[in-house]
């Protein structure tokens, strides 16, 4: 009568050998797996314990991130918005306070703090050299990032300020950008706030990630906000707060 197979590791840990049955070969014992020193047996698991490691880390897709925010720019250097001239008298009250017009980048924006992720503050770096070099004429820029990625609460602001020829006309050129690059449909107008101007907010996709945009143009700035994995709907409930922090007149 056939035997069953010998245990590949041996017998349990402490158990003795079963005696030998008379009339029966010998059958030779199989070596267990080495033992590291100072390590006790592991009974049940022939190839390794468990994984003791922790939950996956959220992802921030930061690389999502930053070629959105590589469009964006593509918008606002399209026309080199600045430019100093009009043609009517009644616009000088206008120009001047447009002088006045400064955009900035505050420690805090509506409750969001300054996301300094190196990434992302390289990025910002880049939009504001190269809105330096394309804009005409500016007196001040701003590019940042507020907000968490990974709780999918991020805000992204692009702004700059001088006296704007046709600020109608830099909105319009603005959407039609906005439009191409980041799909953005449905831009309708909202309040743009006690600034003044015009302002506009839509539905954008880019990277398979939604995005809620609002943009304004007035006679001393043109800038936008990106709310990623936001609707316009969203983003435009928080639109005048955002542009009141960052568009400062002295």
């Amino acid at each position: 009568m056939s035997q069953p197979p010998a245990n590949p590791f041996g017998p349990p840990h402490d158990s003795p050998t079963p005696p030998q049955q008379q009339g029966q070969p010998a059958v030779p014992q199989q070596p267990g797996p080495p033992q590291q020193p100072g390590w006790p047996q592991q009974q049940g698991q022939p190839y390794g314990g468990p994984h003791l490691a922790g939950p996956p880390p959220k992802k921030s897709n930061v690389g999502k991130i930053i070629l959105i925010a590589l469009a964006v720019l593509l918008v606002l250097c399209l026309g080199g918005a600045a430019a100093i001239w009009f043609t009517v008298k009644d616009e000088v009250g206008d120009v001047v306070d447009a002088t006045k017009t400064r955009v900035v980048a505050p420690a805090t924006l509506a409750g969001r703090a300054k996301n300094t992720d190196p990434q992302l503050q390289t990025v910002a770096d880049q939009m504001v050299a190269s809105m330096k070099s394309e804009v005409k004429n500016e007196t001040s820029t701003v590019g940042a990032f507020y907000g968490d990625p990974t709780k999918q609460d991020l805000l992204m602001i692009a702004a700059v300020s001088g006296v704007m020829a046709d600020p109608k006309k830099e909105l319009d050129e603005a959407v039609t950008g906005l439009s191409s690059e980041l799909s953005v449909t449905n831009m309708t107008a909202v309040d743009a706030g006690p600034l003044g101007g015009d302002a506009r907010c839509g539905d954008g996709k880019a990277e398979g990630v939604p995005l809620g945009v609002c943009i304004w143009a007035d006679r001393g700035s043109v800038g936008l906000t990106v709310m990623y994995f936001k609707t316009a709907e969203q983003t435009k409930a928080e639109f005048v707060t955002i542009r009141g922090q960052i568009e400062q007149r002295s």
